[in-house]
């Protein structure tokens, strides 16, 4: 029996980690045919998801719990998890409902047609519409940028034939941008799209820093187009106010006396060009941040607890 593997990553979920449960078990109970684990990895949760986590790895095998020693954020801890599975065949589903667990039918059968990678494709979404918009820009934008094809509308949510998953424990990148990593890899990903069902309870545990977050890295790990337009724009602003300064100095010695020197000018364009300079010093910075986390090599979580694994962590 092909044995598939379900990666769920969770924080203060205590209101929605019992349902996800229940419906991935449902979904495996009309597919007898494969075995299934589903490990959950905790990033430290305050709640009471990882005292829900316990009783139920106690009262079902299948279930495999990882609980890190602190919170680790919401890019290293899901990765780490998915590195821990053991299945012919990963699927990502996140922990707040809004990843229909219903679709891991559809995502075994295409893999099962022979594809290595398949994708949920978020087409359309029930939350907050600005948002969705605001996302959908963010996908266009990276997807333009990108040295590789990053695909439109994909957040994780799909199957990884376990050959993917081998592929990737050869990276070597303790702050990994998922996303990136699967068009890096290069195989023929075959795309399911569907409807983003809203979170049934709860709030979500994202903020700006950490959409930030997950936003500059797809960016800055996937793209120099950013460095690029920063040498580009500082050459072009240095042509435009070199060749200002040389007219500006020509009408004033034909005017000496009629045109004012004016503070004004020099106050706008003082403040654009210093804006401009810390603007592409911060994007600089991005990168260099980047680099530095790299070069640390710093192990991606810390576990406390393992439950119901037999093997050691890898």
């Amino acid at each position: 029996m092909k044995h598939i593997s379900i990666i769920t990553a969770c924080y203060n979920e205590e209101e929605n980690i019992a349902e996800v449960y229940t419906r991935v078990k449902d979904v495996f109970a009309n597919l007898p045919e494969y075995q299934y684990e589903h490990v959950f990895i905790d990033n430290a949760s305050e709640d009471r998801t990882v005292e829900i986590l316990r009783a139920i790895a106690q009262s079902d095998t299948n279930i495999k719990v990882i609980i890190n020693a602190r919170n680790f954020g919401h890019i290293r801890s899901p990765f780490h998890g998915m590195m821990q599975c053991t299945g012919d065949a990963v699927i990502s589903i996140v922990a707040d409902l809004q990843d229909p667990p219903e679709m891991i039918v559809d995502f075994i059968r295409k893999w099962e047609e022979g594809y290595k990678i398949v994708i949920g494709v978020k087409e359309q979404s029930y939350e907050a519409q600005w948002m969705f918009k605001l996302r959908e820009a963010y996908y266009r934008l990276l997807h333009n940028l990108s040295e590789v094809e990053i695909f439109k509308g994909f957040t994780g949510f799909g199957l990884y034939d376990k050959k993917i998953i081998d592929f990737m424990h050869e990276f070597d990148d303790p702050y990994p941008f998922f996303r990136g990593l699967i068009a890096e890899i290069g195989f023929k990903a075959a795309k399911i799209p569907y409807t983003q069902p809203a979170r049934p309870r709860g709030i979500s545990k994202n903020n700006f820093y950490t959409l930030y977050d997950i936003g500059i890295l797809g960016i800055i790990n996937n793209s120099k187009v950013p460095l690029r337009i920063a040498t580009f724009l500082g050459f072009l602003l240095s042509f435009v106010s070199f060749m200002t300064a040389i007219v500006y100095t020509v009408v004033k010695l034909f005017n000496w006396d009629s045109m004012p020197l004016g503070i004004a000018p020099l106050i706008i364009g003082g403040a654009f060009m210093f804006g401009m300079v810390l603007f592409f010093l911060g994007i600089i910075g991005e990168y260099i941040g980047a680099i530095y986390t790299q070069v640390l090599k710093r192990p991606r979580v810390f576990e406390a607890e393992r439950i119901n694994f037999k093997d050691i962590a890898k």
